[in-house]
């Protein structure tokens, strides 16, 4: 190598000047780190105070806990097993009804609505996110409830009542409302997700399956929807975490009420919402312990829930489809 090639000389000052340690940059690194490892110290924190806290109802009743039926304060006598199902059931509804909507709405707005109308749209729905769930609550109160109670609820009995979910007395509050709520809340974070999801399609797709012949409605059922199907099952799993864990606005819809019921118009409860009202009248330690208790059971659904959408993405990833 010429010591005159002044394309050396410059390689080789740019080589040392990236050698050369930058105090910026080890901040920058140390900063970051930093940060990623508290979310993981925080998350550990998190489990072990509660776990911690619960473990005293734990071991008063045993981990029949979770499928023990009765919650009396009166004889401090406490089990999980109705708010658990309630939480399942309305978790569970809500997702069946928002997934499809939200799916449906992220298709529109990315394959078929015009330009001037995906913005519009897309920020309505991401308002929809930001209303406090204390006031989605009382809109289901002072809104929603009376039209199920004198509508909907009755129209549902009158002509799908030989199925017991819609069987038993219309009501305005009860599990039918928090699931409604629910799926309201839902939604907006499915479509979010979903969207972002089809917008990164590779347009090679589209246009391939269009120049075959394929119909807009074809295209979408056989590439755009299996290419991003394990992003959306993710988004609807995370979509599922949210609806496990709301407790304000299920607490002031639901009705309160212990026992299982197969009609969607009974009240119930669920293990947020039991949360949210008793915790700050417990009226004992043990009753406060097993409330603890519920949040521990709830703590390890929601972090199931999202390490499986975090599970269904790295496969995803790995074969290449996202």
């Amino acid at each position: 190598m010429s010591a005159a090639d002044p394309t050396a000389t410059s390689n080789t000052g740019g080589l040392k000047r990236g050698l050369r340690w930058r105090p910026g940059d080890t901040l920058f690194r140390s900063v970051t780190g930093l940060a990623a490892l508290a979310s993981g110290v925080l998350i550990l924190g998190i489990a072990y105070t509660v776990f911690r806290d619960a473990w005293p109802a734990f071991h008063t009743f045993g981990f029949g806990f979770i499928g023990h039926a009765v919650w009396d304060p009166v004889r401090n006598v406490f089990g999980a097993r109705d708010f658990l199902v309630g939480t399942l059931i309305s978790s569970f509804f809500a997702i069946v009804l928002g997934a499809p909507i939200a799916i449906a709405i992220a298709l529109y707005l990315t394959e078929i609505a015009p330009r001037y109308l995906r913005g519009p749209i897309a920020m309505l729905v991401e308002l929809i996110a930001s209303i406090p769930s204390v006031v989605l609550g009382l809109w289901g109160l002072l809104v929603l409830g009376p039209i199920l109670d004198k509508h909907i609820e009755p129209w549902l009995h009158d002509h799908l009542g030989f199925i017991p979910l819609f069987g038993g007395s219309p009501s305005q509050v009860g599990m039918l409302n928090a699931i409604v709520i629910l799926t309201i809340m839902v939604v907006p974070i499915i479509t979010s997700i979903t969207r972002d999801l089809l917008v990164r399609i590779p347009g090679e797709l589209r246009d391939g399956a269009l120049a075959l012949g394929l119909t807009d409605w074809e295209t979408i059922r056989g590439v755009v929807i299996p290419y991003a199907g394990p992003g959306i099952a993710a988004a609807t799993i995370l979509g599922l975490g949210r609806a496990l864990g709301e407790a304000i606005a299920v607490a002031q819809v639901i009705g309160s009420s212990t026992g299982i019921h197969v009609s969607l118009f009974h009240a119930a409860d669920t293990l947020a919402g039991r949360i949210a009202n008793e915790y700050f009248g417990a009226a004992s330690k043990l009753q406060l312990d097993s409330l603890i208790g519920l949040g521990a059971i709830l703590l390890v659904i929601t972090l199931l829930a999202n390490l499986g959408a975090q599970v269904i993405v790295l496969r995803a990833e790995r074969r290449g489809v996202l």
